[in-house]
């Protein structure tokens, strides 16, 4: 039998951790920047077609196009949706027209907040840690229990500019309050746009602060709730920094609030959450571990790819449906 091992990736956008991570599982990656050039030779050595997300809103009829000759070939195409519920500022009837017609066979998504589908078989495919990047660099963890190695008590580096983009201005403002309450109470902070940061600056700083903040992201710009995890969820506990994350409803699904995971509910919340863990560092430190832990096991680009390439093998098998 001919083995499925390649994969054509149309129209860029796949993260390349995951990518590079696909291509050591041994599949053949063909890549191409529009659906007409892709090559399509073997088809019975293709296991999956990949698109981005937002060529089914700019450019449909040719999603249809890749559709029709991808079911013609018995072959799943399948997009990894990292912006939901918020879609960059995608009109609300074109999402639902897109919705109706299930031109996608595998929708991937980091949320599972929205109602709105998109494929017959649906994919809870959070963000991951890209190891290759952030990591111990060096460090132990065994060292991050030393007090004296903490330049800061609290830190956040990451897109925050309200004025310019106006998904940022929750965090923008959440930021500047927050900075207000713990210069109150003599607490050595940095808020930071990450622009400009190498990821060697971004890791040191990381390691540099007792706690590490996450605090809104853009695809929860109006939406109801707070859901998907940005990637520091996953790349500040991979780095074996502490992290302290607003409430997100799918933290639930990758940790477990209170053994590897800690959260705040708005403003005065986290003040006390900060006053906690910063007067029980040892806790802190012991959580820290326990959430690089489970991020090393559960949550790295590595564990995507095995994943996706498993859910892929399944549809050709015939399981289908809403998957874990």
């Amino acid at each position: 039998m001919t083995p499925r091992d390649v994969l054509l990736i149309a129209h860029g956008s796949l993260h390349p951790a995951l990518r590079r991570e696909l291509a050591a599982r041994g599949l053949s990656l063909r890549e191409s920047r529009r659906w007409q050039d892709a090559d399509r030779t073997q088809p019975e050595r293709i296991l999956g077609a990949y698109t981005w997300f937002y060529e089914g809103l700019r450019h449909p009829l040719t999603i249809w196009g890749m559709r029709r000759w991808a079911r013609r070939q018995r072959i799943p195409l399948f997009v990894w949706n990292q912006d939901a519920p918020h879609y960059l500022n995608r009109a609300g009837w074109r999402l639902d027209v897109l919705d109706h017609a299930r031109l996608y066979d595998i929708y991937a998504t980091h949320t599972l907040v929205d109602e709105r589908r998109f494929a017959e078989t649906v994919l809870y495919f959070p963000n991951a840690a890209d190891t290759t990047r952030y990591n111990l660099a060096g460090n132990s963890l065994e060292a991050l229990r030393e007090t004296s190695s903490y330049e800061y008590d609290v830190s956040f580096f990451g897109a925050m500019d309200g004025s310019r983009y106006k998904e940022m201005q929750e965090r923008q403002e959440f930021f500047a309050a927050l900075g207000e309450r713990l210069k109150a109470r003599n607490i050595r902070f940095l808020f930071r746009e990450a622009t400009g940061m190498s990821v060697a600056e971004q890791v040191a700083l990381i390691q540099k602060s007792r706690i590490n903040l996450n605090f809104g992201a853009s695809c929860d710009f109006r939406a109801p709730i707070a859901s998907g995890l940005p990637e520091r969820c996953y790349g500040i506990p991979a780095c074996g920094g502490f992290l302290l994350c607003d409430q997100r409803s799918n933290a639930r699904d990758d940790f477990t609030p209170g053994q590897d995971w800690a959260e705040f509910d708005g403003l005065d919340d986290c003040v006390a959450r900060i006053a906690h863990w910063l007067e029980n560092f040892g806790a802190a430190r012991e959580l820290a571990e326990r959430c690089h832990a489970t991020v090393m096991a559960r949550h790295t680009y590595a564990h995507r790819a095995q994943t996706l390439h498993r859910v892929l093998l399944d549809w050709h098998a015939g399981k289908r449906g809403r998957l874990q």
